[in-house]
């Protein structure tokens, strides 16, 4: 049974509609996806129902930018309740600083000479949750700035970057306990990357395993071999479900294939048998 418990649809910031994606994971050969689209779970519906009619097992989930001292984590959440009003008051937050910096960071290109603007972006983000970053890569990618995501991001978007602008994020221990109370299963997203590798050590993550959290994706493109066995080690120390995925983005992410990493089925079982149907 081949399961990858991270993808991306053009609800946020992937390629694929969420039918799109449901039904190039069957080509893939994959028994159980799960679309966690960026704070949003607006895919949920169109996602199910093309798995209804191609026989792939779907995972409802969203991966919600979060923060944990002063470094962003991003905290993957499965199954919750889309209706829990509390979650949904703090992900619309999360949108919402999504939206508000995009003019800021139009502004910032624009400082730069750069000929683009807000119209420019939109067109490309089509009927996603929030217009982000990769959205603004997007539309420098169409107007022959940059040739991909990774070199909008290198050049311009990524902090520390001319046209970087910071937003809202959840408090990570609160986004926990938030889909917690929703009925969801936290775990966080390649937790050794980017920013939070500095802040989540084994001494963190076991606070955060006090808080509710149940897993870490430790398979992921982003991590090497020595970092899977030392995140493995502490997954296995404090019983942790360990997860891997592909974080596909469609063609928006090159290298991140469906099912180039996956989630043994006993960790599945593990983190979601209580809620889906995975045999």
């Amino acid at each position: 049974m081949l399961i990858d418990l991270h993808t991306h649809s053009r609800r946020s910031d992937g390629t694929d509609s969420p039918t799109e994606l449901v039904e190039n994971a069957a080509r893939a050969g994959l028994d159980v996806v799960a679309l966690t689209d960026h704070d949003a779970m607006t895919g949920w519906d169109e996602a199910q129902a093309a798995a209804d009619r191609v026989g792939v097992t779907l995972v409802k989930g969203l991966e919600i930018s979060c923060r944990y001292q002063h470094r962003g984590v991003h905290l993957l959440g499965y199954e919750p309740d889309p209706t829990d009003t509390a979650l949904l008051v703090e992900l619309e937050r999360v949108l919402g600083g999504r939206q508000d910096r995009l003019p800021k960071t139009i502004a910032r290109l624009q400082d730069l000479g750069i000929d683009i603007d807000e119209a420019d972006v939109l067109a490309v983000s089509g009927d996603a949750a929030a217009t982000g970053r990769p959205h603004v890569a997007d539309a420098l990618i169409a107007k022959g700035v940059v040739l991909n995501r990774d070199e909008a991001f290198e050049r311009f978007l990524m902090p520390g970057r001319p046209a970087y602008v910071d937003r809202y994020a959840a408090d990570l221990e609160e986004m926990i306990r938030l889909l917690v109370a929703a009925g969801g299963r936290p775990v966080i997203a390649h937790p050794w990357t980017r920013q939070s590798r500095s802040v989540l050590t084994a001494d963190a993550v076991a606070r955060l395993v006090d808080v509710g959290l149940v897993g870490l994706e430790v398979d992921h493109n982003d991590h090497d071999a020595d970092t899977r066995a030392r995140l493995r080690a502490i997954a296995h120390e404090l019983d942790l479900v360990v997860t891997g995925s592909s974080d596909y983005h469609g063609t928006g992410k090159i290298g991140y294939d469906l099912g180039v990493n996956t989630t043994a089925p006993d960790q599945a079982a593990r983190l979601l048998g209580d809620r889906v149907s995975l045999f």
